[in-house]
């Protein structure tokens, strides 16, 4: 026991947690997702966070797999910690979970970070193909600084066409502007 901290219940099984967790009422509940054959922490926290949406769930677990990680962040998790941590960092993440903080170990939180620039960047990837072949012949070309006239007079279409297919451009990388376009077509 820490000062400041207090533990209500040390809750052994899956059932019991189901129903005595919901007549506790606790702040906090540090969640395995290894709980028996049948049952896991994520479905517990599933079933659990509706029953009592003002109880904070932190999984405090062994794995590390972000399959596992963004599961129980789903199923109504807000924290994510290592049993490899080190008490005092426990502690402190019990309290900035209390606090309304959303507490992860460096490891966790450095997998949630690659994980949402990969997914952008795969956003990026899918708006750009969205593209047809003329708007990414026009992005090429507004990329080398070209005016709607300069386009126009280069392939041969008018610079009211020009216009569409760069409102159309933009509205599918979800842009508004040249320089937000071009950085998007190339990656940047």
């Amino acid at each position: 026991m820490a000062p400041g901290y207090c533990c209500i219940a040390s809750i052994g099984t899956p059932e019991e947690a189901l129903e005595q967790l919901p007549q506790l009422r606790p702040d906090v509940v540090l969640m395995d997702i290894n709980l028996n054959a049948s049952e896991n922490g994520i479905d517990l926290v599933r079933m659990l966070k509706p029953k009592i949406p003002g109880t904070n769930f932190m999984m405090c677990t062994v794995y590390e797999e972000n399959e596992k990680i963004f599961e129980a962040l789903s199923a109504g998790a807000s924290g994510y910690i290592l049993k490899k941590t080190a008490p005092t960092r426990l502690l402190a993440s019990i309290k900035d979970l209390y606090e309304g903080g959303a507490p992860m170990s460096s490891e966790i939180a450095r997998k949630v970070v690659a994980a949402f620039q990969n997914e952008e960047r795969a956003v990026a990837s899918s708006d750009i193909s969205n593209l047809t072949n003329r708007e990414r012949e026009i992005l090429e070309l507004l990329s080398r600084g070209l005016m709607y006239k300069e386009i126009a007079a280069e392939i041969y279409i008018s610079v009211q066409t020009v216009r569409k297919h760069v409102y159309n451009i933009y509205e599918k990388l979800h842009v508004n502007n040249r320089i937000a376009a071009v950085n998007k077509f190339y990656g940047r």
